[in-house]
C-alpha cells in the first residue's frame, strides 16, 4: 500500500460513516508500475518504495493521547501527521511529474519548493539560494561565449538518480552497504529510500547553486573572447579573496565536527579535505595536504587551473552555511558526503585527483562503492545533456540534444538522445566533413558538431569521457542518436515574465485575496507571509501552481504580469467580460489538481451530524481534508468540455469564487515588490 497514512484514515472513515467514503489511494502514473523510462522509474520510487516518509510515531502516540491531530490540511490541526506527510509526498511525486513532462524552470522551481519544505523545514528560509542560481542565468549568462542552464538541469539530475536507485540493483547494494543498512534487509527497505532520497536530493539539486560566483569570471573572459582571444596567460580575469568569509567555522561548529571526527577544522574547506583524502586519497594516491592546497587554490589563482573559475567550491561552501544555519548540531556525517560529492563533482576530481585525460599517470575510475553519492553525481550530471536552454552567445548555435529516451532495465542504461530535425542542415555538413576526414586517412583532429558528433562518431566521445571518469562495469552505458520534429508546444510559454523570485511573493497574495477582501491596505506583507506559512505544502502548491496557470489566463485576456517597467497601463481591476474568460479556466484548473491529488466527488462531509458546541462550518471542512471529497469536483477522465459544462452548472455563490477574490488580489500583490499587471494595447 503506497500511502499508508491515507488508507488508515480510509479505514477511520469507514468506521465512522458506514461506508467506503475514501480517501483513495492516490494513482501512480499509468504503466509505471512495469516501465523502465526515467519518468516512470523515477516516480515509482517516490510512489512505491517511500512509503512512511517522515512519519513520526511518536507525534501519532501524542495525537491519540490528546485527541488531536498535528497535521495541516487548509488549516493547521486538521488532519493526522503522519496523512499530511502522505500528501506532502504526493505533492513531490506530483511536482516531479510535471516538471519532467514540461522541462521548464516554473516546474522546476516546483521540486525545490517541495524538497525544501519537507527536508529543509521551510521553502523561505533557503529559496533566495536556489532563486538566485536561476536569475543570474537568465540575466547574466547572455553576456558569456557559451553557458546552459543549470536550475531545471539539477531537476532532471535529480529525477536521474531516483531511476537509477530504482532500477540498478548494484548501486542500491553499494549504497546500502556503504552506509550501514543490514545485510539481511529487504533490498527495498524504505528505510534506504527515505535516506537515499533525502541526501541525493541535497546532492543533486544544490549541485549548482555555486554557478552565481562563476558567471562574473566568465563573463569577464567573454569580453575578450568575443575577439577571438584565447584564455591564458594575457587574459585578464577576476580572482577571489577573503575565502575565510564564506568558509570559516563558527565556534559551535568546530566544537560539533571535533566530536564526529575527533579532530579539529577551521573552515569548512578544511573539512571536506580531510572527509575526501579518507575516501579516495589511499586509491589515488594523494595526501589531505595537497588537496587543502589544490583547494585553497581555486577561488584565489585560477590561472593555476587553466584560467577556470569551479563554481563546485562554491556550491559546497555555500551549501554548508545553509546546512549549518537550518540544522545546527543535527549536521551529520552523510551531510558532509553530500558536500564532498559536490565539491568533486566538476574539475577537483577530474584534473585534481583522477588526472582523467592523462593515461600515463592511470588513475582508476572512481568506483560506486568508494563514494556513492560523488559517484551518481558525476554519472547523472554527464548524462543530463538534453532540454538545457542556451543562453550563451556560441551556446545557442551549436546543437545541443532536445529530448531523450531512457531505458534503465537490466541494470544497464540505454540513452537515446534526439535532435531537431529543423537543424537537419547541420547535421548533413557534419557528416559530410566527417566522412571527408575519414576518407583522407584521419589526417588531424576529427570536425566537431557539439554535442551531437559526441554522440554520433565511431569513437563515441560522449560515452568514452563519462567511462574514463566513473566505472561502468555494474551500469553499462549504450548511447544512440537520432532527429525528430520538435514539439515545443507542452512548454506553455507566455508573455507573463517576472523575477523568478517573485512566484512565492504572488502565491501568498493569491492566497490572502479571499480573507482581506475590502481590507487589502489593513495587512501587511509579513502577515501575508505568516498566514501563507500555516497551509500545508498541499495547499501552498496548490497557490503555487495558480500563479503559474495565471500567466495562460492573462493571455486569454490580453494581459500580462512583470517586475520589469514598460510602456502599457497597469490593470485596476479585472472587467466582468474577463472574468468570463478566465473563470472556466480557473475552474478546470482547480478540477484537475484535485483529481491528481486525490481528491473525488462527494458530500458526505455535508450530511453528519455536528457534536454540540463545535463549529459547524470548520468542522465540516475539517471532515472534507479526512475523506478528501469535495462536492465540486469531478471523478474519472474528464475533458476540457466536460468541465466547462460542469462550471456552468454551479451556482452562482461558487463561480464567484473563481473570481471576485481576483481584484483584491491585484491590490495585496502591490506589497511585494515590483511585480504587477499590464494590459496590452487593444
Amino acid at each position: 500500500m503506497a500511502y499508508t497514512a491515507l488508507e488508515k484514515m480510509r479505514r477511520i472513515n469507514e468506521k465512522e460513516f458506514g461506508y467506503d467514503v475514501g480517501p483513495m489511494q492516490p494513482e501512480l502514473l499509468k504503466g509505471a508500475d512495469r516501465a523502465n523510462d526515467l519518468k516512470s522509474a523515477a516516480l515509482r520510487f517516490l510512489h512505491e518504495h517511500c512509503e512512511g516518509l517522515r512519519f513520526s510515531e511518536a507525534i501519532e502516540e501524542q495525537e491519540t493521547k490528546s485527541s488531536r491531530y498535528f497535521g495541516a490540511g487548509v488549516k493547521p490541526n486538521q488532519i493526522p501527521y503522519n496523512m499530511q506527510m502522505d500528501l506532502d509526498r504526493l505533492c513531490l511525486e506530483r511536482a516531479l511529474e510535471r516538471f519532467i513532462d514540461s522541462g521548464v524552470a516554473e516546474d522546476a522551481y516546483d521540486v525545490y519548493y517541495c524538497y525544501l519544505e519537507m527536508f529543509f523545514g521551510r521553502y523561505g528560509k533557503s529559496k533566495k539560494m536556489v532563486e538566485l542560481l536561476s536569475e543570474f542565468e537568465a540575466n547574466g549568462s547572455s553576456l558569456l561565449m557559451k553557458h546552459r542552464d543549470h536550475y531545471s538541469h539539477s531537476v532532471y539530475v535529480f529525477a536521474l538518480g531516483l531511476a537509477v536507485f530504482e532500477t540498478n540493483r548494484y548501486f542500491r547494494h553499494a549504497f546500502h552497504t556503504y552506509y550501514g543498512f543490514a545485510a539481511d534487509e529487504n533490498e527495498r527497505s524504505c528505510k534506504a529510500a527515505h535516506f537515499f532520497l533525502e541526501y541525493w536530493g541535497l546532492t543533486s539539486l544544490f549541485h549548482d547553486i555555486g554557478y552565481p560566483f562563476e558567471l562574473p569570471f566568465e563573463q569577464v573572459m567573454s569580453y575578450y573572447e568575443v575577439n577571438h582571444q584565447t584564455r591564458g596567460r594575457d587574459s585578464l580575469y577576476l580572482a577571489y579573496r577573503n575565502t575565510e568569509a564564506a568558509t570559516a567555522l563558527n565556534d559551535a561548529a568546530k566544537a560539533h565536527f571535533e566530536k564526529l571526527y575527533g579532530r579539529t577544522f577551521h573552515t569548512s574547506i578544511e573539512l571536506l579535505a580531510f572527509d575526501i583524502t579518507q575516501k579516495l586519497g589511499g586509491e589515488y594516491g594523494f595526501s589531505e595536504g595537497y588537496l587543502m592546497r589544490q583547494l585553497e587554490l581555486k577561488p584565489t589563482e585560477p590561472d593555476r587551473f587553466s584560467y577556470f573559475m569551479d563554481h563546485a567550491w562554491f556550491s559546497a561552501t555555500r551549501l554548508y552555511t545553509e546546512l549549518q544555519e537550518i540544522y545546527g548540531d543535527d549536521l551529520n556525517t552523510t551531510h558532509v558526503d553530500a558536500l564532498s560529492a559536490i565539491l568533486l563533482h566538476n574539475s577537483l576530481y577530474k584534473f585534481s585527483i583522477a588526472f582523467y585525460k592523462d593515461r600515463e599517470k592511470g588513475k582508476p575510475r572512481l568506483g560506486m562503492s568508494r563514494h556513492p553519492l560523488a559517484y551518481l553525481l558525476m554519472l547523472c550530471d554527464e548524462l543530463q545533456c538534453w532540454d538545457r536552454t542556451a543562453y550563451g552567445r556560441n551556446s545557442r548555435t551549436e546543437l545541443q540534444p532536445m529530448a531523450v529516451r531512457f531505458d534503465f532495465g537490466n541494470n544497464a542504461i540505454v540513452a537515446d538522445y534526439a535532435y531537431d530535425a529543423d537543424e537537419q542542415d547541420k547535421i548533413d555538413r557534419y557528416d559530410a566533413e566527417y566522412a571527408a576526414w575519414k576518407e583522407g586517412g584521419k589526417q588531424g583532429n576529427p570536425p566537431r558538431l557539439k554535442a551531437y558528433s559526441d554522440m554520433a562518431e565511431e569513437r563515441q566521445r560522449f560515452v568514452k569521457d563519462i567511462e574514463s571518469i566513473v566505472d561502468l562495469t555494474d551500469i553499462p552505458l549504450t548511447v544512440t542518436c537520432a532527429t525528430e520534429t520538435a514539439d515545443r508546444k507542452h512548454k506553455h510559454i507566455y508573455l507573463s515574465n517576472s523575477n523568478f523570485l517573485h512566484i512565492h511573493d504572488f502565491a501568498v497574495a493569491l492566497n490572502a485575496r479571499h480573507a482581506h477582501e475590502g481590507h487589502e491596505d489593513e495587512v501587511s506583507a509579513e502577515q501575508l507571509e505568516q498566514e501563507f506559512e500555516e497551509l500545508s505544502l498541499e495547499y501552498k502548491m496548490s497557490n503555487i501552481n495558480q500563479v503559474k496557470a495565471f500567466s495562460r489566463y492573462l493571455h486569454a485576456i490580453r494581459c500580462f504580469y512583470t517586475d520589469r517597467p514598460v510602456d502599457f497601463d497597469m490593470l485596476k481591476e479585472f472587467t466582468p467580460e474577463m472574468i468570463d474568460l478566465f473563470a472556466p479556466m480557473e475552474h478546470e484548473r482547480w478540477v484537475r489538481e484535485h483529481q491528481a491529488m486525490g481528491w473525488r466527488c462527494g458530500d458526505a462531509y455535508e450530511h453528519v451530524t455536528v457534536p454540540r458546541g463545535v463549529e459547524q462550518n470548520a468542522y465540516r471542512k475539517m471532515l472534507r481534508e479526512h475523506t478528501r471529497c469535495h462536492k465540486l469536483t469531478m471523478n474519472g477522465p474528464v475533458s476540457s468540455e466536460q468541465i466547462r459544462a460542469h462550471y456552468e452548472t454551479l451556482p452562482d455563490s461558487e463561480k464567484q469564487k473563481d473570481w471576485q477574490p481576483f481584484n483584491s488580489m491585484l491590490k495585496l500583490i502591490k506589497k511585494f515588490d515590483g511585480l504587477r499587471i499590464y494590459r496590452l494595447d487593444l
